[in-house]
Protein backbone atom coordinates (compact mmCIF):
# COMPACT_ATOMS: atom_id res chain seq x y z
CA UNK A 1 0.00 0.00 0.00
CA UNK A 2 1.74 3.51 -1.13
CA UNK A 3 0.51 7.06 1.01
CA UNK A 4 1.23 10.16 0.41
CA UNK A 5 1.26 13.12 2.47
CA UNK A 6 3.37 16.40 2.18
CA UNK A 7 6.42 18.39 3.66
CA UNK A 8 8.58 21.20 2.55
CA UNK A 9 12.31 21.74 2.04
CA UNK A 10 14.18 24.66 2.40
CA UNK A 11 16.92 25.82 0.03
CA UNK A 12 18.33 28.96 0.40
CA UNK A 13 15.56 31.55 1.54
CA UNK A 14 12.49 29.34 -0.39
CA UNK A 15 10.41 26.81 0.44
CA UNK A 16 9.91 23.73 -1.96
CA UNK A 17 7.17 21.16 -1.54
CA UNK A 18 8.18 17.60 -0.86
CA UNK A 19 5.92 14.83 -1.52
CA UNK A 20 6.75 12.03 1.08
CA UNK A 21 5.65 8.72 -0.61
CA UNK A 22 5.16 5.28 1.69
CA UNK A 23 4.82 2.36 0.47
CA UNK A 24 4.45 -1.06 2.61
CA UNK A 25 5.30 -4.20 0.78
CA UNK A 26 6.06 -7.79 0.93
CA UNK A 27 9.29 -9.34 1.89
CA UNK A 28 12.50 -9.02 4.25
CA UNK A 29 11.80 -6.18 6.50
CA UNK A 30 13.91 -3.27 5.97
CA UNK A 31 13.39 0.39 5.91
CA UNK A 32 15.09 2.31 2.81
CA UNK A 33 14.77 6.18 2.71
CA UNK A 34 15.67 7.57 -0.79
CA UNK A 35 14.91 10.57 -2.44
CA UNK A 36 18.66 12.34 -2.04
CA UNK A 37 18.57 12.51 1.83
CA UNK A 38 21.73 14.09 3.71
CA UNK A 39 22.92 12.36 6.74
CA UNK A 40 20.40 13.90 9.10
CA UNK A 41 17.45 12.53 7.20
CA UNK A 42 18.52 9.04 6.60
CA UNK A 43 19.30 9.00 10.45
CA UNK A 44 14.90 9.82 10.71
CA UNK A 45 14.65 6.01 10.37
CA UNK A 46 15.70 5.41 13.85
CA UNK A 47 13.87 8.11 14.86
CA UNK A 48 10.61 7.35 13.88
CA UNK A 49 11.36 3.45 14.57
CA UNK A 50 11.54 4.37 18.19
CA UNK A 51 8.96 7.06 18.22
CA UNK A 52 5.87 4.72 16.66
CA UNK A 53 7.55 1.97 19.78
CA UNK A 54 6.94 4.56 22.16
CA UNK A 55 3.28 5.44 20.70
CA UNK A 56 2.32 1.30 21.74
CA UNK A 57 3.02 0.34 17.97
CA UNK A 58 4.60 -2.24 16.57
CA UNK A 59 6.64 -1.40 13.54
CA UNK A 60 5.98 -2.98 10.63
CA UNK A 61 7.47 -6.35 10.06
CA UNK A 62 7.57 -5.50 6.15
CA UNK A 63 9.80 -3.89 3.46
CA UNK A 64 9.18 -0.05 4.13
CA UNK A 65 10.57 2.32 1.25
CA UNK A 66 10.02 5.87 1.47
CA UNK A 67 10.38 8.39 -1.39
CA UNK A 68 11.27 12.05 -0.87
CA UNK A 69 10.03 13.76 -4.27
CA UNK A 70 11.26 15.42 -6.19
CA UNK A 71 14.14 12.88 -6.33
CA UNK A 72 16.78 15.92 -7.61
CA UNK A 73 16.08 18.29 -4.42
CA UNK A 74 18.43 18.07 -2.18
CA UNK A 75 16.63 17.12 1.27
CA UNK A 76 18.41 18.24 4.47
CA UNK A 77 17.82 18.41 8.13
CA UNK A 78 15.32 16.52 10.60
CA UNK A 79 12.28 18.24 9.19
CA UNK A 80 11.06 15.20 7.54
CA UNK A 81 10.84 12.85 10.89
CA UNK A 82 6.84 14.23 11.51
CA UNK A 83 5.67 13.25 7.91
CA UNK A 84 7.45 9.72 7.52
CA UNK A 85 5.96 8.41 10.60
CA UNK A 86 2.22 9.95 9.89
CA UNK A 87 3.01 8.18 6.52
CA UNK A 88 3.87 5.06 7.89
CA UNK A 89 1.14 5.27 9.86
CA UNK A 90 -1.34 5.80 7.86
CA UNK A 91 0.04 3.06 5.98
CA UNK A 92 -0.65 0.64 8.80
CA UNK A 93 -4.21 1.49 8.69
CA UNK A 94 -3.63 3.62 12.26
CA UNK A 95 -4.39 7.20 10.59
CA UNK A 96 -7.62 7.37 7.68
CA UNK A 97 -5.25 7.82 4.48
CA UNK A 98 -8.11 10.33 2.87
CA UNK A 99 -7.46 12.73 5.83
CA UNK A 100 -3.65 13.38 4.36
CA UNK A 101 -5.00 15.29 1.61
CA UNK A 102 -3.55 19.00 1.89
CA UNK A 103 -1.44 18.26 4.99
CA UNK A 104 1.87 19.37 4.93
CA UNK A 105 3.59 18.23 8.36
CA UNK A 106 7.07 19.41 9.68
CA UNK A 107 8.68 18.92 12.73
CA UNK A 108 11.76 16.76 14.32
CA UNK A 109 11.17 13.60 16.70
CA UNK A 110 12.30 12.58 19.86
CA UNK A 111 12.80 8.88 20.87
CA UNK A 112 9.80 9.18 23.19
CA UNK A 113 7.48 10.42 20.27
CA UNK A 114 7.40 14.56 21.52
CA UNK A 115 7.69 16.87 18.66
CA UNK A 116 10.60 19.27 18.51
CA UNK A 117 11.16 22.50 16.46
CA UNK A 118 12.79 22.80 13.16
CA UNK A 119 14.13 25.71 11.42
CA UNK A 120 12.86 27.38 8.22
CA UNK A 121 9.08 27.00 9.41
CA UNK A 122 8.57 30.39 7.98
CA UNK A 123 10.17 29.99 4.62
CA UNK A 124 7.58 26.26 4.84
CA UNK A 125 5.01 28.33 5.53
CA UNK A 126 5.05 30.32 2.81
CA UNK A 127 5.45 28.27 -0.04
CA UNK A 128 2.85 26.02 1.47
CA UNK A 129 0.32 29.39 1.14
CA UNK A 130 1.77 30.25 -2.55
CA UNK A 131 0.95 25.86 -3.87
CA UNK A 132 -1.49 24.72 -1.31
CA UNK A 133 -4.37 27.47 -0.81
CA UNK A 134 -6.45 25.11 1.01
CA UNK A 135 -3.82 23.41 2.47
CA UNK A 136 -3.28 22.56 6.65
CA UNK A 137 0.10 23.03 8.25
CA UNK A 138 1.05 21.06 11.30
CA UNK A 139 4.07 22.08 12.60
CA UNK A 140 5.63 21.96 16.58
CA UNK A 141 4.42 23.93 18.87
CA UNK A 142 7.53 25.49 19.41
CA UNK A 143 7.16 27.11 15.83
CA UNK A 144 3.39 27.70 16.01
CA UNK A 145 3.84 31.88 16.15
CA UNK A 146 6.58 31.57 13.16
CA UNK A 147 4.21 29.61 11.21
CA UNK A 148 0.71 32.09 11.89
CA UNK A 149 2.93 35.43 11.06
CA UNK A 150 1.49 33.95 7.30
CA UNK A 151 -1.73 35.05 6.94
CA UNK A 152 -4.11 33.07 5.06
CA UNK A 153 -3.11 30.14 5.92
CA UNK A 154 -4.03 27.02 8.41
CA UNK A 155 -1.81 26.24 11.22
CA UNK A 156 -2.07 23.93 13.50
CA UNK A 157 0.49 23.18 16.61
CA UNK A 158 1.42 19.59 17.77
CA UNK A 159 3.37 18.71 20.65
CA UNK A 160 4.07 15.01 20.36
CA UNK A 161 3.17 11.84 17.93
CA UNK A 162 -0.05 11.19 19.99
CA UNK A 163 -1.59 14.57 19.70
CA UNK A 164 -1.08 13.97 16.01
CA UNK A 165 -2.95 10.97 15.90
CA UNK A 166 -5.08 12.69 17.51
CA UNK A 167 -5.80 15.98 15.36
CA UNK A 168 -6.47 12.87 12.71
CA UNK A 169 -8.78 10.64 14.38
CA UNK A 170 -10.72 13.66 15.73
CA UNK A 171 -14.32 14.39 13.74
CA UNK A 172 -14.60 17.57 12.17
CA UNK A 173 -11.84 18.88 9.43
CA UNK A 174 -8.21 19.88 10.43
CA UNK A 175 -8.85 23.28 8.08
CA UNK A 176 -12.10 24.09 9.98
CA UNK A 177 -9.65 22.95 14.32
CA UNK A 178 -7.37 25.61 12.66
CA UNK A 179 -9.86 28.62 12.00
CA UNK A 180 -11.03 27.81 15.40
CA UNK A 181 -7.79 28.64 16.98
CA UNK A 182 -6.74 32.28 17.55
CA UNK A 183 -3.56 33.19 16.99
CA UNK A 184 -1.20 34.55 19.20
CA UNK A 185 0.10 38.32 19.53
CA UNK A 186 3.31 38.39 17.51
CA UNK A 187 6.06 39.44 19.46
CA UNK A 188 7.93 42.39 18.03
CA UNK A 189 11.73 41.71 18.90
CA UNK A 190 15.15 42.70 17.41
CA UNK A 191 17.55 39.96 16.90
CA UNK A 192 20.47 40.72 18.94
CA UNK A 193 24.64 41.10 17.84
CA UNK A 194 26.54 37.39 16.99
CA UNK A 195 28.76 36.86 19.33
CA UNK A 196 27.05 36.14 22.29
CA UNK A 197 26.44 32.81 23.86
CA UNK A 198 22.72 32.26 21.86
CA UNK A 199 23.70 34.61 18.44
CA UNK A 200 20.16 35.98 16.97
CA UNK A 201 18.38 35.55 19.85
CA UNK A 202 16.02 38.62 20.55
CA UNK A 203 16.31 40.74 23.03
CA UNK A 204 13.55 41.18 25.75
CA UNK A 205 10.82 43.68 24.07
CA UNK A 206 11.16 47.46 26.62
CA UNK A 207 14.85 46.09 27.24
CA UNK A 208 16.81 49.38 27.66
CA UNK A 209 19.50 50.49 25.26
CA UNK A 210 22.54 52.62 24.98
CA UNK A 211 21.75 56.05 23.95
CA UNK A 212 22.81 58.63 22.50
CA UNK A 213 22.90 61.44 25.02
CA UNK A 214 25.76 59.45 27.15
CA UNK A 215 28.06 59.95 24.18
CA UNK A 216 30.05 63.10 24.90
CA UNK A 217 31.32 65.52 22.42
CA UNK A 218 31.79 63.56 18.99
CA UNK A 219 29.33 66.23 16.91
CA UNK A 220 30.57 65.24 13.97
CA UNK A 221 30.84 61.52 14.43
CA UNK A 222 27.27 61.57 15.62
CA UNK A 223 26.02 63.47 13.04
CA UNK A 224 27.60 61.26 10.77
CA UNK A 225 25.86 58.34 12.40
CA UNK A 226 22.46 60.09 12.15
CA UNK A 227 22.97 60.27 8.02
CA UNK A 228 23.77 56.63 8.15
CA UNK A 229 20.93 55.92 9.73
CA UNK A 230 18.46 58.13 7.74
CA UNK A 231 19.86 56.57 4.43
CA UNK A 232 21.04 53.33 5.04
CA UNK A 233 24.98 54.43 4.21
CA UNK A 234 28.02 53.00 5.04
CA UNK A 235 30.29 54.20 7.51
CA UNK A 236 33.81 54.51 8.81
CA UNK A 237 35.09 55.44 12.11
CA UNK A 238 38.97 56.19 12.24
CA UNK A 239 40.98 57.05 15.43
CA UNK A 240 43.06 56.24 18.33
CA UNK A 241 42.13 53.42 21.19
CA UNK A 242 39.76 55.00 23.18
CA UNK A 243 38.31 57.77 21.09
CA UNK A 244 34.84 56.12 21.56
CA UNK A 245 34.10 54.82 17.72
CA UNK A 246 32.45 51.61 19.37
CA UNK A 247 30.47 53.28 22.06
CA UNK A 248 29.19 55.32 19.39
CA UNK A 249 28.63 52.46 17.18
CA UNK A 250 26.31 50.24 19.48
CA UNK A 251 24.19 53.02 20.03
CA UNK A 252 23.10 52.75 16.54
CA UNK A 253 20.11 50.21 17.43
CA UNK A 254 18.64 52.95 19.48
CA UNK A 255 18.49 55.06 16.25
CA UNK A 256 16.88 52.90 14.09
CA UNK A 257 12.47 53.26 13.65
CA UNK A 258 11.07 49.56 13.69
CA UNK A 259 10.56 47.55 10.78
CA UNK A 260 8.22 47.76 8.37
CA UNK A 261 5.97 44.70 7.98
CA UNK A 262 7.62 43.26 4.61
CA UNK A 263 11.04 43.60 6.16
CA UNK A 264 10.07 42.28 8.99
CA UNK A 265 8.77 38.69 7.51
CA UNK A 266 11.87 38.99 5.33
CA UNK A 267 14.24 39.30 8.66
CA UNK A 268 12.51 36.55 10.27
CA UNK A 269 12.58 34.10 7.80
CA UNK A 270 16.28 34.49 7.67
CA UNK A 271 16.77 33.66 10.96
CA UNK A 272 14.04 30.98 11.22
CA UNK A 273 16.65 29.30 8.42
CA UNK A 274 19.37 30.42 9.96
CA UNK A 275 18.25 28.27 13.54
CA UNK A 276 18.92 31.37 15.27
CA UNK A 277 15.10 32.21 15.87
CA UNK A 278 14.26 31.29 19.40
CA UNK A 279 11.29 28.82 20.20
CA UNK A 280 8.05 30.36 20.72
CA UNK A 281 8.83 33.59 18.89
CA UNK A 282 6.98 35.65 16.43
CA UNK A 283 7.81 38.12 14.12
CA UNK A 284 10.45 40.45 14.15
CA UNK A 285 10.45 44.13 14.77
CA UNK A 286 13.49 45.58 15.63
CA UNK A 287 16.24 46.11 12.87
CA UNK A 288 19.03 43.53 13.27
CA UNK A 289 22.32 44.75 15.01
CA UNK A 290 25.07 42.13 13.82
CA UNK A 291 28.88 42.17 15.71
CA UNK A 292 31.11 39.38 14.66
CA UNK A 293 34.29 39.25 16.11
CA UNK A 294 36.97 39.67 13.69
CA UNK A 295 38.25 36.00 13.71
CA UNK A 296 34.65 35.14 11.87
CA UNK A 297 35.91 33.04 8.36
CA UNK A 298 34.36 33.89 4.64
CA UNK A 299 31.62 31.15 4.89
CA UNK A 300 30.95 32.92 8.47
CA UNK A 301 30.57 36.60 7.06
CA UNK A 302 28.88 35.86 3.44
CA UNK A 303 27.52 32.47 4.01
CA UNK A 304 28.15 29.04 3.05
CA UNK A 305 30.02 26.10 3.98
CA UNK A 306 28.99 21.98 3.93
CA UNK A 307 25.62 22.55 5.15
CA UNK A 308 24.55 26.35 3.05
CA UNK A 309 23.60 28.44 6.13
CA UNK A 310 22.83 32.66 5.94
CA UNK A 311 26.13 34.52 7.00
CA UNK A 312 26.50 37.76 9.15
CA UNK A 313 25.76 39.64 6.01
CA UNK A 314 22.54 38.31 5.42
CA UNK A 315 21.64 37.77 9.36
CA UNK A 316 22.32 41.80 9.26
CA UNK A 317 19.36 42.14 6.62
CA UNK A 318 17.47 45.35 6.42
CA UNK A 319 20.01 46.27 9.34
CA UNK A 320 23.52 46.97 10.37
CA UNK A 321 26.55 45.06 10.49
CA UNK A 322 29.33 46.47 12.52
CA UNK A 323 32.64 45.21 11.96
CA UNK A 324 34.59 46.55 15.26
CA UNK A 325 38.58 46.89 14.41
CA UNK A 326 37.87 46.39 10.82
CA UNK A 327 41.81 45.94 9.50
CA UNK A 328 42.07 42.97 11.78
CA UNK A 329 39.75 41.50 9.64
CA UNK A 330 41.10 38.73 7.09
CA UNK A 331 41.43 40.17 3.55
CA UNK A 332 39.01 37.44 1.59
CA UNK A 333 36.23 37.99 4.46
CA UNK A 334 36.43 41.80 3.48
CA UNK A 335 36.84 41.32 0.11
CA UNK A 336 33.52 39.22 -0.37
CA UNK A 337 31.72 41.99 1.35
CA UNK A 338 31.87 43.75 -2.17
CA UNK A 339 29.13 41.96 -3.83
CA UNK A 340 26.57 42.67 -1.12
CA UNK A 341 27.69 45.80 -0.31
CA UNK A 342 26.81 46.65 -4.29
CA UNK A 343 23.92 44.36 -5.14
CA UNK A 344 22.43 43.76 -1.59
CA UNK A 345 22.40 39.98 -2.12
CA UNK A 346 24.62 37.03 -1.53
CA UNK A 347 25.33 34.25 -4.52
CA UNK A 348 26.88 31.04 -3.69
CA UNK A 349 27.59 29.08 -6.49
CA UNK A 350 27.14 25.02 -6.20
CA UNK A 351 27.25 22.21 -9.03
CA UNK A 352 23.83 21.59 -8.48
CA UNK A 353 22.00 25.46 -7.65
CA UNK A 354 22.73 28.86 -6.84
CA UNK A 355 21.32 30.15 -4.15
CA UNK A 356 20.45 33.87 -3.20
CA UNK A 357 20.56 35.27 0.14
CA UNK A 358 19.28 38.24 0.71
CA UNK A 359 22.10 41.11 2.29
CA UNK A 360 20.45 44.53 2.10
CA UNK A 361 22.68 45.98 5.06
CA UNK A 362 24.63 49.49 5.85
CA UNK A 363 28.13 49.00 7.04
CA UNK A 364 29.70 50.57 9.95
CA UNK A 365 33.39 49.35 10.60
CA UNK A 366 35.51 50.98 12.78
CA UNK A 367 39.43 50.93 12.89
CA UNK A 368 43.17 52.47 13.94
CA UNK A 369 44.78 54.57 12.12
CA UNK A 370 48.08 52.09 13.16
CA UNK A 371 48.83 48.32 14.62
CA UNK A 372 49.45 50.44 17.69
CA UNK A 373 46.45 53.30 17.10
CA UNK A 374 48.34 56.68 17.58
CA UNK A 375 49.35 57.51 14.29
CA UNK A 376 48.64 61.31 13.74
CA UNK A 377 48.30 61.66 16.95
CA UNK A 378 49.40 65.64 19.05
CA UNK A 379 48.92 63.47 22.17
CA UNK A 380 50.85 60.16 21.99
CA UNK A 381 53.64 59.00 20.22
CA UNK A 382 53.28 56.31 17.21
CA UNK A 383 55.52 53.52 17.52
CA UNK A 384 54.93 52.15 13.90
CA UNK A 385 57.49 52.33 11.39
CA UNK A 386 56.39 53.07 8.10
CA UNK A 387 56.52 49.68 6.57
CA UNK A 388 54.13 48.29 9.51
CA UNK A 389 51.63 51.42 8.84
CA UNK A 390 51.23 50.96 5.10
CA UNK A 391 51.01 47.06 5.70
CA UNK A 392 47.97 47.89 7.92
CA UNK A 393 46.33 49.80 5.39
CA UNK A 394 46.57 47.69 2.63
CA UNK A 395 44.04 45.57 4.40
CA UNK A 396 41.44 47.63 3.64
CA UNK A 397 41.33 47.52 -0.80
CA UNK A 398 40.73 50.62 -2.77
CA UNK A 399 37.17 48.56 -4.46
CA UNK A 400 36.21 48.46 -0.59
CA UNK A 401 36.43 51.69 1.09
CA UNK A 402 35.05 53.25 -2.45
CA UNK A 403 31.67 51.06 -1.53
CA UNK A 404 32.07 53.30 1.89
CA UNK A 405 30.07 56.56 1.88
CA UNK A 406 31.37 58.32 4.96
CA UNK A 407 34.72 58.25 6.55
CA UNK A 408 35.21 60.56 9.75
CA UNK A 409 38.46 61.14 11.97
CA UNK A 410 36.90 60.58 15.74
CA UNK A 411 39.15 61.75 18.61
CA UNK A 412 38.23 61.63 22.06
CA UNK A 413 36.04 63.84 23.69
CA UNK A 414 38.16 67.04 25.24
CA UNK A 415 37.88 67.70 29.00
CA UNK A 416 35.74 70.47 28.89
CA UNK A 417 33.33 68.28 27.13
CA UNK A 418 33.55 65.36 29.34
CA UNK A 419 32.67 67.50 32.44
CA UNK A 420 30.75 70.07 31.23
CA UNK A 421 26.88 70.50 32.38
CA UNK A 422 25.30 70.51 28.53
CA UNK A 423 23.18 68.14 27.91
CA UNK A 424 23.60 65.76 24.48
CA UNK A 425 21.07 65.13 22.14
CA UNK A 426 19.31 62.29 23.07
CA UNK A 427 18.51 59.17 20.45
CA UNK A 428 14.49 59.52 20.56
CA UNK A 429 15.33 63.56 18.89
CA UNK A 430 17.47 61.75 16.75
CA UNK A 431 15.31 59.03 15.81
CA UNK A 432 12.45 61.14 15.20
CA UNK A 433 14.55 63.17 12.49
CA UNK A 434 15.64 59.99 11.12
CA UNK A 435 12.05 58.15 10.52
CA UNK A 436 10.75 61.78 8.96
CA UNK A 437 13.74 61.75 6.42
CA UNK A 438 12.89 57.71 5.96
CA UNK A 439 8.78 58.70 5.25
CA UNK A 440 10.14 61.42 2.65
CA UNK A 441 12.55 58.67 0.76
CA UNK A 442 9.56 55.95 0.86
CA UNK A 443 7.28 58.49 -0.90
CA UNK A 444 10.04 59.61 -3.48
CA UNK A 445 10.57 56.16 -4.34
CA UNK A 446 7.28 54.48 -4.09
CA UNK A 447 8.04 51.82 -2.57
CA UNK A 448 8.90 50.98 1.63
CA UNK A 449 12.69 49.55 2.07
CA UNK A 450 14.27 51.93 -0.82
CA UNK A 451 16.78 54.34 0.45
CA UNK A 452 19.01 56.95 -0.50
CA UNK A 453 21.83 54.85 -0.89
CA UNK A 454 20.41 52.41 -2.90
CA UNK A 455 19.61 55.00 -5.79
CA UNK A 456 20.79 54.30 -9.38
CA UNK A 457 22.24 56.42 -12.05
CA UNK A 458 18.79 57.68 -13.53
CA UNK A 459 17.51 58.57 -9.80
CA UNK A 460 20.16 60.39 -9.15
CA UNK A 461 19.78 62.88 -12.09
CA UNK A 462 15.89 62.70 -11.48
CA UNK A 463 15.78 63.79 -7.81
CA UNK A 464 19.32 65.34 -6.82
CA UNK A 465 19.15 68.21 -8.84
CA UNK A 466 22.38 70.72 -8.96
CA UNK A 467 22.33 74.66 -8.80
CA UNK A 468 25.95 75.93 -10.49
CA UNK A 469 27.31 76.54 -7.04
CA UNK A 470 26.79 73.01 -5.77
CA UNK A 471 28.22 71.84 -9.36
CA UNK A 472 31.11 73.96 -8.75
CA UNK A 473 31.64 72.49 -5.42
CA UNK A 474 31.65 69.44 -7.19
CA UNK A 475 33.53 69.90 -9.60
CA UNK A 476 36.53 70.96 -7.24
CA UNK A 477 36.14 67.89 -4.79
CA UNK A 478 36.53 65.67 -8.10
CA UNK A 479 39.82 67.71 -8.36
CA UNK A 480 41.28 67.70 -5.07
CA UNK A 481 40.08 64.19 -3.22
CA UNK A 482 40.22 62.25 -6.90
CA UNK A 483 36.75 60.94 -6.55
CA UNK A 484 36.07 57.93 -8.69
CA UNK A 485 33.00 57.91 -10.48
CA UNK A 486 31.08 55.35 -7.79
CA UNK A 487 32.17 58.06 -4.96
CA UNK A 488 30.94 61.47 -7.02
CA UNK A 489 27.74 59.25 -7.22
CA UNK A 490 27.55 58.42 -3.11
CA UNK A 491 28.37 62.75 -2.62
CA UNK A 492 25.17 62.89 -4.26
CA UNK A 493 23.31 60.11 -2.50
CA UNK A 494 24.67 61.79 0.81
CA UNK A 495 23.92 65.20 0.16
CA UNK A 496 20.42 63.79 -0.84
CA UNK A 497 20.18 62.10 2.61
CA UNK A 498 21.17 65.38 4.70
CA UNK A 499 18.34 67.64 2.30
CA UNK A 500 16.12 65.00 3.99
CA UNK A 501 16.86 65.31 7.27
CA UNK A 502 16.22 69.06 6.85
CA UNK A 503 13.22 68.78 5.42
CA UNK A 504 14.39 70.15 1.89
CA UNK A 505 12.79 69.33 -1.38
CA UNK A 506 15.96 70.84 -2.77
CA UNK A 507 19.57 69.58 -3.13
CA UNK A 508 21.57 72.80 -2.45
CA UNK A 509 25.19 73.49 -2.19
CA UNK A 510 25.31 73.61 2.02
CA UNK A 511 24.29 70.00 1.62
CA UNK A 512 26.79 69.07 -1.09
CA UNK A 513 29.48 70.80 0.91
CA UNK A 514 28.86 68.71 4.02
CA UNK A 515 28.35 65.35 2.32
CA UNK A 516 31.77 66.32 0.47
CA UNK A 517 33.26 66.49 3.76
CA UNK A 518 32.48 63.02 5.30
CA UNK A 519 34.80 61.97 1.60
CA UNK A 520 38.23 63.03 3.23
CA UNK A 521 40.09 59.39 2.80
CA UNK A 522 42.98 59.13 4.94
CA UNK A 523 44.30 56.30 3.45
CA UNK A 524 44.62 57.80 0.23
CA UNK A 525 45.39 61.55 1.53
CA UNK A 526 49.20 62.95 2.04
CA UNK A 527 50.68 61.60 5.58
CA UNK A 528 51.18 65.41 6.79
CA UNK A 529 47.48 65.63 7.78
CA UNK A 530 46.05 62.36 8.10
CA UNK A 531 44.31 61.51 11.14
CA UNK A 532 44.59 64.98 12.68
CA UNK A 533 41.78 66.44 14.88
Amino acid sequence: MTVRVWSCAVLGVEGHLVEVEVDLARGLPSFDLVGLPDPAVRESRERVRAALRNLGLEFPLRRVTVNLAPAALRKEGTVFDLPVAVGIMAAMGELPPERLAGVVLAGELSLAGTVRGVPGVLAMALAVRAHLAEGVFIVPEANLPEARIVEGLAVLGVSDLAGVVRLFRAPGGLRQRAAAVRPQRQSVERPEEGGAEKPGQPGAEGEAEPDLAEVKGMRVAKRALEIAAAGRHNLLLVGPPGSGKTMLARRLPSLLPPLSQLEAVEVTKIYSIAGCLPAFSGLLRRPPFRAPHHTTTVAGLVGGGSRLRPGEASLAHRGVLFLDELAEFSRPALEALRQPLEEGVVSLARAQHTYRFPARFFLVGTCNPCPCGFYGSQVHRCSCSEREVRRYRKKLSGPLLDRIDLRVAVWPPTSQELTGPAAEEGSAAVRERIRRARALQEKRYGAPGRFNAEMGPAELRAFVPLDPAAQELLERAVLQLRLSGRRFDRVLRVARTIADLEGSARVEAGHVAEAIQYQRDPWLEGEDHAFLP
